[in-house]
């Protein structure tokens, strides 16, 4: 499943903003990963707030695979962000929250799944597609005729999933091609069966906590939904988590996590997609309280 990782140079940056001082205040270190077509600037709002409610915490942005290198395929991303990740847990025992925001979810969530002794304690996904993406957005704009019913024919081929959004799209008028085509999403939501899908499931489960943020005025991810784990079924009617097969046949330990009560949803509208992690409403209604 995993494409070979790409040779990169050792000056792998992680911004610091905060103080390392954050454990001694009780505040458990938070790890920022950014979206497509992002880097760690876009972040600083977002760390200014969770040093202006927690003191003391401290707030790691890791910078990789920033701006147009976002667009790297995400079996080449998920490797480098993992090994970041981790050296960061290893120094900080008591755990750590990740903070993932749009495509960043994606890569959080495969990190999870793949690292078998994280200390993760809470999984806060920003306005990503977890169950994927279906609809026009400026990130396909530049594809010369290329629109939600024709992408599939570009992101389902070895061409198109050298493009890390073809690694979350999912067309649901076209299923099978999907399921064949598609190789990131389907295995990391235990769509498809594979030798590491009983790991993948088990590592998730490390986590203490998932916070799920999405608003019906994102204008990017689409639908909506799709940062709830919603999804459109093939009349393009959304279909909310716990009636998603996946949720239901708890392929990767979604079902079992809500089960546990560790699953939180928060809704909030008026949100552009670019705004989320810069709204200070969102950081206090939707954020604020799992920092801890």
């Amino acid at each position: 499943l995993h494409s070979p990782i790409s040779k990169r140079s050792n000056n792998v940056v992680i911004v610091l903003l905060g103080v390392t001082s954050g454990s001694a205040h009780g505040y458990k270190p938070v790890i920022i990963v950014h979206g497509i077509l992002d880097g760690p600037e876009q972040f600083k709002n977002l760390s200014g707030f969770i040093n202006e409610v927690h003191p003391g915490t401290e707030v790691q942005i890791i910078s990789l695979f920033n701006n147009c290198k976002s667009m790297k395929p995400l079996w080449i991303q998920v490797p480098e962000f993992r090994k970041v990740i981790e050296k960061i847990m290893t120094a900080r025992p008591e755990g750590v929250h990740v903070l993932c925001f749009s495509q960043g979810g994606l890569v959080c969530r495969a990190v999870l799944s793949t690292s078998p002794n994280h200390n993760v304690h809470t999984f806060i996904s920003l306005s990503s597609p977890l169950a994927g993406q279906y609809g026009d957005t400026d990130y396909l704009n530049w594809l010369p005729g290329c629109v939600k019913k024709t992408a599939f024919l570009f992101c389902y081929n070895k061409v198109g999933q050298h493009f890390s959004f073809c690694d979350y799209w999912n067309d649901p008028h076209h299923r099978a091609c999907y399921l064949k085509g598609n190789t990131f999403l389907p295995p990391i939501n235990g769509e498809i069966p594979h030798q590491h899908l009983k790991d993948w499931r088990e590592n998730f489960l490390r986590i203490k906590k998932m916070v799920l943020i999405g608003g019906p005025d994102d204008g990017v991810i689409t639908p909506w939904q799709s940062s709830h784990f919603g999804f459109y079924d093939s009349n393009e009617d959304v279909v909310e988590m716990r009636n998603q097969a996946f949720y239901k046949n708890d392929t990767f330990g979604l079902k079992t996590l809500d089960a546990r009560g560790d699953v939180s949803v928060c809704v909030q509208s008026g949100v552009k997609h670019t705004n989320w992690h810069s709204n200070f409403t969102v950081f206090k209604n939707c954020i604020e309280k799992w920092l801890i």
